[in-house]
């Protein structure tokens, strides 16, 4: 009989991926239980003698479903895999550590070199520099120092960090480990959110082989299971969470990366960013960095989400169009109709449409648009959108996470919910709108961070008003 590789994923899972396996081993199979390739249309996806098949309901009938090579399979061939390329189709928990143990015995002036050549930039929203807050917390004096992942993946329409974490926690360990030899911390912490039991049964797993193959001798790891507030992705309130606090931002300076948990030099990171070192130590920064487009370099792990044909996750290098990710990579809307809009960088980022999707996937390009990558969500909306309804969940959102701590935030987005719900039936539309921009520029403007600040990109967008002061 033949190996048998069954996801053990959680929408793999959703869909019967345990069933599947129990019935392949009851025929004699030997079964193994995988991460996901990210074809989420294809799961449950089996892989036998290196042909893939999938969706699987009926594990008498493969032959039906029989999706061909696991190596040429379209929309993974294609593919340029740095993060995830052991991601699926192997025991996660089976590690060779030859190629972290010499990592680990570079100088870290080295290492904080290849990052800086490599020119990765926070793969979780603001797209900062990461070498700048590994040289920060290097360089800050301090007793202890920590690396914080933020795992609260909270974005809609994403799910890079639990794919990873449930199918390659590994490689987040090894990002782990190399950022604490670069900046001289001995201690991790990986904040993840409480939706994901999967990953966090799967990432302790992980975190107990590497104790007992001797990885973690001189760097500790701990997970951290958040409560579910949308807020504490925000750096300074996961920080404060972490503390045992309510989930507030802090005021900045100073930055976290000058003292940050406990008050200590801490290095925040989130789960991407982290996992994207090894494949820099690997390759070398230079040849990281000639992927991609200009300054955004490397690779991103796109989410496609909403109403596609085939939603999963598309690892590749920044700068194909947002129209060609969705009907390239895709296959167009699953309604059949044209794409109405697309939602790029979770629920605080900006509705493109019409000629916006022809935009690359860059965080400079996006940023001429007055939108964001994010954390590489994007969900697909067809022809038939509703842009008031879009704009009112945006304001609607943010009352519900806000943390409450500054007015432009707490007030601002119900009064902006409650003037979006009374502009359908408006008599004078123009004036609501009016006021609406206004609202957006003091939110914008006066939020003490970017749950308030960012709120108005969405509605914005959505309603197609100008950035600025409405007159």
């Amino acid at each position: 009989m033949s190996v048998a590789y069954v996801p053990s994923e959680t929408l793999a899972n959703a869909l019967g991926a345990n069933e599947v396996a129990a019935a392949l081993a009851a025929r004699g199979h030997e079964v193994v239980r995988t991460g996901s390739r990210g074809l989420a249309w294809t799961e449950p996806m089996i892989e036998m003698d290196d042909v893939a098949y999938g969706p699987v309901t009926n594990v008498d009938e493969l032959e039906a479903v029989r999706l061909g090579p696991v190596d040429a399979l379209p929309g993974l061939a294609q593919q340029q895999r740095l993060i995830f390329d052991r991601c699926g189709g192997r025991d996660p928990f089976r590690y060779d550590a030859s190629a972290l143990q010499e990592w680990l015995e570079r100088p870290a002036a080295d290492i904080l070199a290849e990052v800086e050549a490599s020119g990765l930039r926070g793969r979780g929203g603001a797209g900062f520099p990461a070498h700048i807050k590994w040289r920060t917390v290097r360089d800050t004096p301090a007793d202890k120092k920590y690396i914080v992942v933020n795992a609260d993946e909270g974005d809609s329409g994403t799910f890079a960090d639990r794919l990873i974490m449930e199918g390659d926690p590994f490689r987040l360990i090894e990002g782990m480990l190399i950022a604490g030899r670069a900046t001289g911390a001995d201690a991790g912490v990986v904040y993840l959110r409480s939706e994901y039991p999967l990953a966090a049964r799967t990432f302790e797993k992980a975190v107990a082989v590497a104790e007992r193959m001797g990885l973690l001798q001189d760097f500790a790891i701990e997970l951290f299971i958040g409560a579910g507030a949308y807020i504490c992705g925000e750096e300074t309130s996961l920080l404060e969470s972490l503390e045992g606090k309510r989930g507030e931002v802090r005021a900045k300076p100073p930055v976290p990366a000058v003292a940050g948990l406990f008050g200590r030099p801490t290095l925040v990171h989130n789960v991407i960013t982290l996992c994207a070192v090894p494949a820099i130590l690997s390759m070398g920064g230079a040849a990281y960095a000639a992927l991609g487009v200009g300054a955004s370099t490397g690779t991103m792990t796109f989410q496609l989400a909403g109403n596609v044909r085939r939603g999963g996750l598309f690892e590749l290098p920044f700068g194909l169009t947002v129209r060609e990710l969705i009907d390239d990579w895709g296959g167009g809307t699953l309604s059949g109709r044209p794409i109405g809009a697309a939602q790029v960088g979770g629920p605080l980022g900006a509705y493109l449409k019409g000629a916006e999707l022809d935009a690359p996937l860059t965080y400079e390009a996006l940023a001429r648009l007055g939108a964001g990558v994010g954390h590489g969500g994007v969900v697909v909306f067809d022809d038939q959108v509703d842009f008031i309804e879009q704009a009112r969940y945006a304001f609607a959102f943010c009352a519900h996470e806000s943390c409450g701590k500054c007015t432009p935030c707490r007030i601002g987005a119900v009064r902006g919910r409650e003037l979006v719900e009374t502009l359908r039936a408006s008599e004078q539309p123009a004036a609501e709108l009016a006021i609406i921009g206004d609202l957006c520029d003091v939110m914008e403007q006066a939020s003490l961070c970017q749950m308030g600040g960012m709120t108005p990109i969405p509605v914005r967008s959505a309603l197609s008003l100008p950035h600025g002061t409405q007159t």
